[in-house]
């Protein structure tokens, strides 16, 4: 009897897959370290065969613990780093180029090319999205232009592109499925999220043949069965989401207003609006939390380049931590930064100031400053970040929410959580299951294979683990806040 469900997420840093009984509750996971190619300043790429032979291996690990096996997967589900993008070769199914990750920055000049403002409205109207080489877009156009022949290959269809689901669908079932998501395909700027189609227009503009483009589904729909050389059994594909999308799902976030924020390599806050699309007026994003049975629910979303990533950086880079889990410790030895602020800007910046050239920087140090100032600094820095974004999204015309749902490798620092619940002024609620993309990712394949029947459902398996509750003074946030928007003045490219 199929009982459980396999949910593999491809992240920036790691790939995992995790098998989820069918209450949610994780039995078994495994995870791989995905290495970062950075072939030049900006630049950031992936091994494509690194991602795929990871995915499987960490899939045939999670099912072979714990008495799991293939036969007993009711459906898979793939969430993964979005934006990120290969092209790659219909007959043979080899990549043209490394994958150029969500946070390469090599496209900026392009973009700031293509640059007015009346373009940049157009393309809001259209897919919700700013004109940054953070999309999939000018990353294609890029692969294209750039790679000899390749134009002339996709035109006459031999190439394929895709975001990483799209990549490991492919891969998956032998080739024989070329897919996306609706969530997925409204990051690449080609995606009318009103119409809900690829765009003509935006394809012209971007020059991009429309033979390249996946077959673009609900977040809980058939998307094949794996190759049986795979697993040795044939296991339907259900779900699929990109994977901030994925956690708003598992975070059961499905009521206008509700909130969730995502702590990862970077950190992502998406705020469900429901059949509106709000447009933003504070260079926010507006995109598709899900699409179920055709109708798409909105969402806006503010994107942090780098959050967890920072904790990556202190550890490999500047060696003053051997491993993530000392930040916490570090943190609390001080009272405080003592006048540091670091503001992590180390690919640019993203929402609300979306400034591809801004460098990091850390100011206001001192003779006394010393490692736990600027770890310190380091967390702190997510969480002014994330007050950045929510400002911006009251800005909008959205009300300050009743708590914000929390996930993500990060969330495990209580300190990190007790500071941003000061720093935002709101309820901070972190759930059971930790691993909500990965869960958000299971139910969609639940959902897609009839295992369950409705949000509903899903919304009452929801579990609260520890809520953090704001305790400093309104004087000492607003004069710390006003610290960090001062560092970032000092980073951005535009001064």
């Amino acid at each position: 009897m199929s009982q459980y469900l396999l949910a593999i997420d491809q992240g920036t840093t790691s790939s995992r897959a995790i098998v989820f009984d069918l209450n949610g509750r994780p039995v078994s996971k495994a995870q791989q370290e995905l290495p970062q190619i950075f072939p030049s300043e900006g630049w950031v790429e992936h091994d494509p065969e690194q991602i795929w032979a990871d995915t499987l291996k960490v899939c045939q690990q999670a099912l072979s613990s714990n008495g799991v096996t293939p036969a007993a997967i009711a459906a898979i589900g793939i969430t993964n780093q979005r934006e990120t993008t290969i092209v790659w070769d219909r007959a043979t199914g080899k990549p043209i180029h490394h994958a150029i990750v969500w946070q390469d920055r090599r496209t900026a000049p392009q973009c700031q090319a293509l640059y007015s403002p009346e373009r940049e409205q157009w393309l809001a109207a259209k897919t919700g999205l700013l004109l940054d080489p953070y999309f999939s877009a000018t990353k294609i156009k890029w692969l294209l232009d750039e790679i000899p022949g390749a134009r002339e290959r996709a035109e006459r269809g031999e190439l394929a592109f895709g975001t990483i689901d799209s990549f490991l669908l492919w891969r998956l079932t032998g080739g024989r499925v070329h897919a996306t998501d609706a969530t997925n395909a409204a990051r690449t700027l080609l995606f009318n999220i009103h119409t809900q189609q690829w765009d003509d227009e935006l394809l012209a503009f971007f020059d991009i043949p429309r033979a390249l483009l996946p077959d673009v589904r609900d977040n809980a729909a058939d998307y094949g069965h794996t190759d049986e050389s795979l697993f040795g059994v044939r296991i339907p594909i259900r779900g699929m989401a990109g994977d901030q999308q994925a956690a708003t799902v598992g975070q059961a976030c499905f009521t206008p207003g509700m909130i969730k924020s995502t702590y990862g390599t970077g950190c992502f806050m998406v705020l469900n609006t429901g059949e509106t699309a709000v447009q933003s007026n504070n260079r926010l994003l507006t995109t598709i939390a899900y699409r179920l049975n055709g109708k798409p629910t909105y969402a806006l979303e503010g994107s942090i380049f780098i959050a967890g990533a920072a904790v990556q950086w202190l550890r490999d880079a500047l060696q003053m931590v051997r491993h993530a889990s000392e930040t916490e410790e570090l943190a609390r030895r001080v009272t405080g930064t003592g006048g540091v602020y670091l503001v992590p800007a180390f690919t640019g910046l993203g929402a609300p100031y979306w400034d591809p050239l801004a460098r990091g920087a850390i100011v206001g140090l001192t003779r006394d400053s010393g490692i736990a100032h600027i770890v310190r600094a380091a967390l702190e820095s997510v969480c002014y970040q994330s007050r950045d974004l929510l400002e911006a999204m009251q800005a909008d015309g959205a009300a300050l929410p009743k708590a914000l749902r929390v996930d993500g490798g990060m969330v495990n620092n209580d300190w990190v959580m007790e500071f941003l619940s000061d720093i935002l002024d709101v309820p901070v609620e972190r759930p059971v299951v930790p691993e909500t993309t990965a869960l958000g990712a299971a139910y969609l394949a639940g959902l897609g294979a009839g295992i369950y029947q409705s949000l509903d459902e899903l919304a009452s398996k929801w579990q609260l683990e520890r809520a953090f509750y704001p305790e400093a003074e309104p004087q000492r946030r607003d004069a710390l806040y006003r610290g960090w928007l001062d560092a970032v003045a000092r980073t951005r490219s535009s001064r």
